[in-house]
């Protein structure tokens, strides 16, 4: 059964800013794109590089690791389209980032 969670509060978060988020011990990389929040796995699925450690470029992270690129609204991985992260649900309510894991 799938529920959403508060991760962060919207404010701690930047425009163009991401961050790794441990729910249910399990890791997530939530990133905020122009005002909009996304959240994807976040280990790299090529090495297990922290995602929410990545640098984001027009909504494209890349792992800090070895540099593989992913698309934080899609899971879309632009190195190796064979290898996509997953994406959740994301909403914001009374300021408070909640991911639906």
């Amino acid at each position: 059964m799938s529920e959403f969670v508060s991760v962060a509060e919207a404010a701690s978060i930047a425009p163009g800013q991401g961050r790794t988020v441990h729910v249910q011990n399990r890791e997530f990389a939530v990133w905020n794109v122009d005002g909009q929040f996304y959240c994807i796995d976040d280990q790299c699925p090529h090495r297990g590089g922290p995602l929410g450690s990545g640098c984001l470029e027009d909504g494209e992270v890349f792992c800090p690791l070895h540099g593989w690129g992913f698309d934080v609204r899609t899971g879309a991985c632009t190195t190796r389209p064979d290898r996509p992260v997953a994406t959740y649900p994301v909403r914001v309510i009374d300021g408070q980032v909640e991911i639906c894991i």
